[in-house]
């Protein structure tokens, strides 16, 4: 695939779900997978909304590096497609509140609520995170009449440009 191919796969993956697996780590060392309803800003930031007192939420705050991955679970397995992020993640400060819900929650949709400062401070029980992506990968199917090798493969992808 062409480098333009990949970040096309990269792009339209990401546009087409709304939920990521989050994977952080636990103390004693172990994975930690969470779904989460995600919004982006351009394809390089990832937002959600969580509690502070989720699992996952407390592991970013001792390991703030997180593995990501998106794909559709309802595709047939011949139109496979997904994504793998490498990022690092934390709440958003409230002084940066303000200007990130106007970014994470410009575009929602199915119903999913756009939050406001207000929503997630003070005494509220949600907070907003985000998480700044550090690499990205495609999955290849083994299968991939022009790209598969026999096995499903993983293929970097840079999204700089």
């Amino acid at each position: 695939m062409t480098d333009d191919q990949l970040k096309h796969m990269v792009r339209h993956v990401i546009d087409g779900n709304r939920y990521m697996t989050l994977g952080t780590v636990e103390p004693d060392g172990l994975p930690r997978l969470s779904p989460v309803y995600f919004t982006h800003h351009e394809y390089r930031t990832f937002y959600w909304v969580s509690s502070p007192a989720a699992r996952h939420s407390r592991n970013l705050l001792r390991q703030p590096e997180i593995a990501v991955v998106i794909f559709d679970s309802g595709v047939a397995p011949a139109a496979t497609e997904a994504v793998y992020l490498s990022a690092t993640a934390q709440q958003v400060p409230d002084d940066e509140l303000a200007g990130e819900c106007v970014v994470a929650f410009r575009a929602v949709g199915g119903g999913a609520k756009a939050f406001g400062p207000q929503d997630l401070s003070g005494l509220a029980p949600l907070r907003l995170y985000r998480a700044a992506a550090t690499s990205y990968a495609v999955h290849i199917r083994g299968s991939h009449p022009t790209y598969g090798q026999g096995i499903d493969t993983r293929m970097p992808v840079h999204m700089a440009s």
